[in-house]
């Protein structure tokens, strides 16, 4: 049942990522929606989520700091990625870097949703079904994510499309790799904390100002609220 569930979570986000691709000439559009899913899944899904595994042994003060220590460290990995921009082909260089760490970190984030299928299968069926609903409701958005940082930051299509079979594949590979060890809830909940640092980061400084970079604002201002709205709206439903 969970590499069943983790096979579903790669089909969303592929057809997710797919749906980016070939609307690409709306891409200012798909960044405004975009921003707001990528900050949705860290306010609404990571967060609460990361509280919630980390409780039985850690305060909401330490899980609270490591997103703060995800937010700074992924700051700084960006900082240091755009020193020296003195040429065309340099700043060229530095945007594609900026892409794959975006991509990268989204990847992982849906290694660790197919993680946490499988976890929580472990636990209970019927808590497994809890938290693949929530992973599935969100994958499509994780797919136009990938695909929207790759894109943003000078990334040809094809680009975009290795790194999409990389996150979309990611999930059934979390799954699977949890037949060979056990994580606690616990630590789980850490990870998660440092990865709501980076979401926050992806989606507040640089999604979200590219949004509104010569495109419409009111638009782009509702796109904002209706991807967060989404992201809020399906993982209440998904654990209802």
């Amino acid at each position: 049942m969970a590499l069943l569930l983790g096979a579903s979570a790669v089909l969303a986000t592929a057809v997710g990522g797919a749906f980016a691709l070939h609307r690409r000439d709306r891409l200012h559009l798909i960044l405004g929606f975009s921003a707001g899913a990528v900050l949705g899944v860290a306010l609404f899904d990571l967060l609460p989520e990361s509280m919630e595994l980390g409780a039985p042994r850690y305060e909401p003060a330490t899980v609270a700091l490591l997103v703060g220590v995800g937010f700074f460290a992924y700051t700084l990995l960006n900082r240091f990625m755009l020193l020296h921009p003195d040429t065309d082909a340099v700043e060229a260089a530095s945007a594609h870097r900026r892409g794959s760490l975006g991509a990268a970190s989204l990847s992982i984030h849906s290694f660790l949703d197919g993680v946490g299928i499988g976890l929580a299968f472990k636990v209970s069926t019927s808590i497994g079904l809890v938290v693949a609903a929530a992973v599935l409701a969100h994958d499509f958005s994780d797919g136009i994510n990938t695909v929207t940082v790759v894109l943003r930051n000078r990334g040809q299509r094809l680009r975009a499309l290795k790194w999409l079979l990389v996150d979309a594949a990611a999930p059934l590979l979390g799954v699977a790799s949890t037949y060979l060890y056990s994580l606690s809830q616990a630590h789980l909940g850490l990870v998660l904390a440092v990865f709501c640092g980076f979401f926050l980061y992806i989606g507040a400084a640089d999604l979200l100002p590219e949004s509104h970079h010569r495109h419409p604002k009111r638009l782009t201002a509702t796109l904002n609220v209706a991807g967060a709205g989404l992201i809020w709206l399906t993982i209440h439903l998904a654990a209802i």
